[in-house]
């Protein structure tokens, strides 16, 4: 597997308002996205072993600064956080089916659209980082150009020794076309190191059939590391020349099943970069993720991660 040089990592995408719905009709609000989800669990169970932050884009308002205060807070660079004076960030509200969530968005005019406009502001906060990890939702909310800049600033990343981490966590709706959708995300791969796909996804949009056809498909590709995931099934990883099927082992309660996905890659990244092989580092990400499956919300309470044991004992 190829080594992640130093400990500085960024998420790069968007961070959204959340509006959570309480008792009595209320909702509460909170911030959340899918590798803003990864970078938190990241944050906090690495400690102060890394430096983990965003590579995205705000407004200039009062959300925007509390969700900016809350970064630092918690533990994250606002290093690679650049304000836009013309937009905010997107919002959704959550709807509830028992464990399961439906969701409605309002980003059209998220600041987050507009990361890569800048090509060299994008390469600039890319200096002296070690590990970037982004999805296919960060790919699918910038505009053609943008994801050029962005695939040309993750070229010469990676041309200088970082490691790029891509989860697919395909969203048709916001694709122009299922078109662009498989042609984009098939570029990208050729950009990547370690994918963390999830199995229905791929089978829903590539037609793979099997964890082995996901492995395959993206090998293919160049991907050096490939890890599937498959709710509860067992996780499926090729890497350093070896194939592996770890068993994931049964969630004792089942709360939200939101941001477990997230949470998954934060175990197996945080592990990673904690110098543990790729086998070790899967069963980091399903114990961060059962943690996750028993709360509320898209990411853990503080308390249940600093709860964890220490990575480097795993």
């Amino acid at each position: 597997m190829k080594p992640i040089p130093g400990h500085r990592l960024r998420a790069i995408g968007e961070a959204m308002v959340e509006l959570a719905p309480v008792q009595g009709g209320l909702y509460a609000r909170a911030f959340a996205g899918d590798v803003f989800n990864t970078a938190w669990h990241m944050a906090r169970w690495l400690g102060g072993a890394a430096e983990v932050g965003m590579i995205t884009r705000l407004g200039q308002d009062s959300i925007s600064d509390a969700f900016a205060r809350e970064m630092e807070e918690d533990g994250l660079t606002l290093a690679g956080v650049a304000r836009d004076p013309l937009r905010r960030m997107g919002l959704y509200m959550i709807e509830l089916d028992g464990v399961e969530r439906s969701f409605h968005y309002w980003r059209e005019t998220s600041a987050a659209r507009h990361l890569a406009d800048d090509g060299d502001a994008l390469m600039a906060a890319l200096e002296g980082v070690g590990l970037v990890h982004l999805s296919g939702i960060t790919l699918a909310i910038l505009a053609p150009a943008a994801r050029g800049n962005l695939f040309t600033a993750l070229g010469a990343f990676r041309a200088r020794g970082g490691v790029v981490s891509f989860d697919p966590n395909i969203r048709p709706r916001l694709w122009a076309s299922p078109e662009e959708l498989r042609t984009t995300i098939t570029r990208m791969l050729s950009f990547t190191d370690i994918a963390l796909p999830s199995l229905d996804d791929e089978a829903a949009h590539f037609a793979d059939r099997s964890p082995a056809d996901t492995i395959a498909r993206m090998a293919a590709q160049g991907v050096a590391e490939v890890v599937v995931k498959d709710g509860a099934g067992p996780v499926h990883v090729a890497a350093a020349g070896q194939r592996h099927e770890i068993a994931t082992p049964p969630a004792a309660f089942i709360r939200d099943t939101t941001g477990a996905g997230d949470s998954f890659n934060a175990g197996y990244l945080a592990a990673r970069i904690a110098g543990h092989e790729a086998p070790a580092a899967v069963r980091a990400g399903q114990t961060l993720a059962a943690v996750v499956l028993g709360h509320a919300g898209a990411r853990a309470p503080r308390a249940a991660v600093a709860a964890l044991p220490p990575l480097r004992s795993l």
